[in-house]
């Protein structure tokens, strides 16, 4: 894992056509914008975590039935 220290309005570029910008930070947390293609799936980590174990759920399911 890449560890990097930005201050608030200082950006992140990935690839040629991402950008992370920390917008703000206090409190514990992190606020980002987020600059990507629609085509770039964005989700909070635990948010598709849970979708990756419905999706495996399914495919067990399918293979029981």
């Amino acid at each position: 894992m890449l560890v990097i220290t930005r201050k608030t309005n200082e950006e992140i570029v990935i690839g040629d056509n991402i950008v992370l910008k920390v917008i703000s930070n206090g409190n514990g947390r992190v606020k980002l914008g987020i600059e990507a293609p629609k085509s770039v799936r964005i989700a909070r980590g635990e948010i598709a975590f849970r979708e990756e174990l419905i999706a495996e759920a399914e495919v067990r399911e399918l293979a029981t039935a």
